[in-house]
This record gives structure tokens, C-alpha cells and sequence, in this order.
């Protein structure tokens, strides 16, 4: 299954960055498609103000996603360490969380909807990791505690 293919697909309106500003942080960052179609989330994180993350989430329908196992995701990176999250209910305050390094080639990483854990704010959750019935959003995330500019290229996420 194809949650979004940034080489056919060309609207990215559902596609919104969040920054630390929320809580009076400084960092950010921006979301477009570049000239060969992939989707870049690119910026910079801030500790000021006791800031530290940038995010682009993509919000969608309910898809039941029972029939699959695992999150792809093919990215170029900076070498720096991102977070996949996603969530099984809009409504819900936590998102499930994998970290994953973003190689400087493209890359396929998969992750098991098992090892997706339940965090909110940063902080672990004691609820059970990611049940794999349900997806409403998926985001990308940086947040590595130190001050740094980030480019991330996406091709496409997909279930198997």
C-alpha cells in the first residue's frame, strides 16, 4: 500500500510543518517538492527559548493497515538521525515513534510496526507499541538536542 509517492503525486497542501515555536522556541523549517519531484523537508533547529524540533506531518483518511507489517520509507538524508512517527487516531496526543539515521544516498528503511513506540512530547508512554490496525498521520521529525540545519529528500512511504 502506498501512503504518498512524491515522484506521481504533486500536491503537497496536506503536508504542514510544525516548529518549536508552538512552545516559544526558534527553530524552522520548510516543506516542497524540489525540481525532480521529491518531497524536501529541510531547516533549522534552534535551542533557544528551550526550543528544539522542526516536524511536516501529513494527515489523511483513516486506512486500516492490519493487512501490513511495516513501514518504507526512501529517503536521502544528511546523515542525521530523523524520527518516523505516525498515529492510529488524529484525535490521539501520542504518536508512535521509530528513529532512524538518513544516509547520504537513497536509501530504504523499513520498520517493523512492532518496534514503533508510543511517546508524547518526547516522553516514553507506558502503553503498547504501535498495533498496526489503523493510520491517520505520518510525520517526519527532528530533534537531536543540539543545534543543526537538515535536509531530508522523500520519495515515498509505503506499507508491506
Amino acid at each position: 500500500m502506498t501512503i504518498f509517492n512524491f515522484k506521481t503525486t504533486t500536491n503537497i497542501t496536506n503536508w504542514k510543518t510544525i516548529n518549536d515555536v508552538v512552545m516559544g522556541g526558534k527553530s524552522n523549517s520548510s516543506f516542497n517538492l524540489n525540481d525532480t519531484g521529491f518531497g524536501v523537508f529541510s531547516g533549522k533547529v534552534s535551542l533557544e527559548n528551550n526550543g528544539g524540533f522542526s516536524m511536516v506531518q501529513y494527515n489523511f483518511d483513516a486506512k486500516s493497515v492490519s493487512a501490513f507489517s511495516t513501514v518504507c520509507i526512501k529517503v536521502k538524508g544528511d546523515g542525521k538521525t530523523y524520527q518516523f512517527r505516525t498515529k492510529s487516531n488524529t484525535d490521539d496526543k501520542h504518536s508512535y515513534v521509530a528513529s532512524f539515521s538518513a544516509k547520504k544516498e537513497w536509501h530504504t528503511i523499513e520498520i517493523p510496526f512492532n518496534t514503533m513506540y508510543p511517546a508524547f512530547r518526547g516522553k516514553l508512554l507506558k502503553l503498547p507499541n504501535y498495533p498496526g490496525e489503523q493510520m491517520t498521520q505520518i510525520a517526519f521529525l527532528i530533534g537531536n538536542k543540539i543545534e543543526e540545519s537538515f535536509k531530508l529528500e522523500i520519495e515515498s512511504i509505503t506499507l508491506k
